[in-house]
């Protein structure tokens, strides 16, 4: 202990606030009235000594002190002792904070004022005067603090309604009104049964003191139930079962004009002194700055949200031999939206298209950009490219669009008769697969940069991968949103999806329904959007029914991508036994024009019906020479290609397109049974 501290009769504590353990010397347990032995080194134990109410009051000015950044804190406040006499105690803080500027410790001193505070009349008047303010002052303060966390009107109407409000507030009943198109439209009142009818909704020129204020923006202090009776008559008979004897109507004003009106009523207190008034002021103008913020939160948030909703499709076109379920769980805050979508596109031959895909950032421009990325991405899968082709024109728009915005997105063709799905993915999440017994694998897809990103670069070859979906399977697509959580690396998140597919219901809307309530419960800062496709079963192949791919020269992947493409369709359009044929044909045409050009080739296999039905395979390439036959040799290696076309193909022949050319072989195929 200090000894000048000890001659002065001054305790000290060091309280650490990381173990709360405060540790006191002698004088303070003296102080106290508490010896060694009674005391466990936690501020808790002191409640016997501390009445509530100066507990409440003190943590709350050691908190606030702590919360704001300062340095030091004096607080006043009574001690009971042994003998049931109450002792004024002062105590002076100094909070020490680490370089991040986190409080660590407290030390402080803490003494006896009682002497100080009664040695005179003038003396214990001032000190009362003084606590009396202090009082005053800690319900804005405390007003304040709760209304900094309304984000919107209700949050506003809930603080001031709340069971702790109206007693903090000093007052026995509270009403408030905002301001509508010249009129004040009660919103708030407390407590339930202060409601007096017919003042819902009054008109501002009417003789009532909240539409008085508003008129008037000044504050109108009622003094006496003689003087409310006396001004406003009409509302005075309603309310004389509250026992009312004074009142306070505050205007709400934000940026000069008046957006509500505030009335306290007491049923205790007679008159308002300047201090009473200033500090009711002070409240009211708290309460306006609250309630213009949460109207423009409000505002904006509509905003944003109506602008998402906008860009997102109204409705999901119904896919014949497809069970299609989308979903989308906004987590915007204000202008926090997300540029998360989903779109389902019909394609000719009964093909669908499935897109899924996230803007960088979470504003309104985000989500702009999403709307028009999805409409050039709608619209490039409709004219008919590969799905490589739509990813790459996507990318050169959203890099053309003049925005730092770059977008994940992946995209899947699926040929619903087939059941052969073709997928690109572009920086993004990798899909899922659901099995009909409810088991649950990824989809491990060869990724490209994110769109945008790949045109920037350079980079714009999108590869292709090529699988089956199977009837009773489902793709599911989302964005990370349903994954991603603070402190859970991906795998982990993938995982805990993966087993939440696995566990949820067959339906792939409940499905759907099941993962959205589960991001709710989480409440992640990301939106989500998913889709889920479930493939029903085998359907009627229309005519004109087509699969592409896009082959890049020295792309071995492509090609055996292509082949397998080819011939999971052919098994799945019911010609088995020309599998191998298609293939072989497929293989040679396909390896002719890489070899022969040094260009890429784009592939594409089409289900033809009319007086028989047959299956066409076109290959394009950038050249217009045309094919010839050479004689291989008994040793060659090479020259047997077009003969192998020739002698497997029913019919084939080569075309011009622009400057290349397009060679074509077709196969007679039974009809399915």
């Amino acid at each position: 202990p200090d000894p000048i501290l000890a001659l002065n009769r001054m305790g000290s504590f060091d309280w650490d606030l990381d173990t709360g353990i405060m540790q006191m010397d002698p004088q303070a347990h003296e102080i106290f009235d508490m010896s060694l032995d009674e005391y466990d080194g936690r501020p808790e134990t002191l409640s016997v000594r501390v009445p509530p109410t100066e507990s409440t009051r003190l943590d709350t000015h050691v908190s606030q002190a702590i919360k704001d950044g300062s340095e030091n804190y004096g607080a006043y406040f009574r001690v009971r002792r042994r003998d049931g006499t109450l002792r004024w105690t002062h105590t002076q803080g100094y909070i020490r904070r680490d370089e991040t500027g986190r409080p660590r410790r407290v030390i402080g001193i803490i003494r006896d004022a009682t002497q100080e505070l009664i040695e005179s009349e003038a003396q214990r008047e001032q000190a009362a005067l003084d606590e009396f303010r202090r009082r005053q002052t800690n319900v804005v303060q405390i007003a304040t603090a709760a209304l900094a966390h309304a984000r919107t009107v209700q949050d506003v109407i809930d603080v001031l309604t709340d069971t702790h409000g109206l007693p903090r507030l000093g007052a026995t009943s509270l009403v408030m009104g905002l301001v509508e198109a010249g009129r004040i439209r009660l919103v708030a009142e407390g407590p339930t049964g202060s409601f007096v009818p017919g003042t819902r909704v009054t008109r501002i020129d009417e003789q009532y003191p909240m539409s008085e204020v508003v008129r008037t923006l000044t504050p109108r202090f009622i003094e006496s139930p003689e003087d409310f009776a006396e001004s406003y008559p009409l509302l005075w008979p309603h309310i004389t079962d509250l026992h009312i004897t004074s009142a306070a109507y505050l205007p709400l004003i934000a940026q000069a004009r008046p957006i509500g009106a505030l009335g306290l009523l007491y049923h205790d207190k007679r008159g308002f002194t300047d201090e009473d008034r200033n500090v009711l002021v002070a409240l009211g103008s708290s309460i306006a700055q609250s309630l213009q913020r949460a109207m423009l939160y409000e505002q904006e948030k509509d905003l944003a949200q109506g602008l998402q909703q906008a860009m997102l499709p109204r409705s999901i076109p119904s896919v014949p031999g497809a069970d299609i379920a989308v979903r989308y769980r906004s987590a915007s805050l204000g202008r926090d939206i997300g540029g998360d979508w989903y779109d389902v596109i019909p394609l000719p031959g009964g093909r669908v298209g499935a897109v899924i895909g996230d803007v960088q950032g979470h504003d309104t421009h985000a989500a702009a950009v999403m709307g028009q990325l999805r409409i050039v991405l709608r619209a490039y899968a409709a004219e008919g490219h590969t799905p490589a082709t739509v990813m790459a024109r996507a990318s050169v728009f959203l890099d053309e669009l003049d925005t730092e915005r770059f977008a994940t997105c992946t995209y899947a063709e699926a040929d619903l008769s087939t059941g052969v799905v073709q997928i690109v993915r572009a920086g993004h999440i990798d899909p899922l697969i659901r099995d009909p017994d409810g088991s649950c694998h990824r989809l491990f897809i060869e990724g490209g940069l994110p769109l945008g990103l790949s045109a920037e670069f350079g980079r714009l070859h999108y590869q292709v991968d090529t699988f089956e979906l199977e009837p009773g399977q489902s793709l599911l697509l989302y964005t990370d949103g349903l994954v991603e959580q603070p402190g859970v690396d991906l795998d982990e998140g993938m995982k805990t999806l993966q087993a939440l597919v696995h566990t949820g219901p067959d339906d792939v809307r409940d499905l759907a329904d099941r993962l959205i309530d589960v991001a709710d419960e989480r409440g992640g800062e990301d939106d989500v959007a998913l889709l889920l496709l479930r493939r029903l079963g085998h359907v009627t192949q229309q005519s004109g029914g087509r699969l592409q791919q896009h082959i890049g020269p020295g792309d071995p992947e492509a090609l055996a991508g292509a082949r397998h493409m080819i011939r999971a369709a052919v098994v799945a359009w019911g010609a088995e036994d020309r599998a191998d044929e298609v293939e072989l044909v497929a293989d040679e045409v396909i390896t002719n024009a890489l070899m022969h050009t040094e260009g890429s080739a784009i592939v594409t296999l089409r289900a033809l019906t009319g007086s028989d039905r047959r299956l066409r395979v076109e290959v394009e390439d950038a050249s217009s020479a045309l094919p010839r036959r050479r004689e291989a040799g008994e040793s060659g290696v090479s020259g047997r290609g077009l003969l192998l076309v020739d002698r497997l193909a029913d019919v084939w022949g080569v075309d011009a397109r622009g400057g290349g050319k397009c060679v074509w072989c077709e196969f007679i195929v039974p009809e399915r049974n």
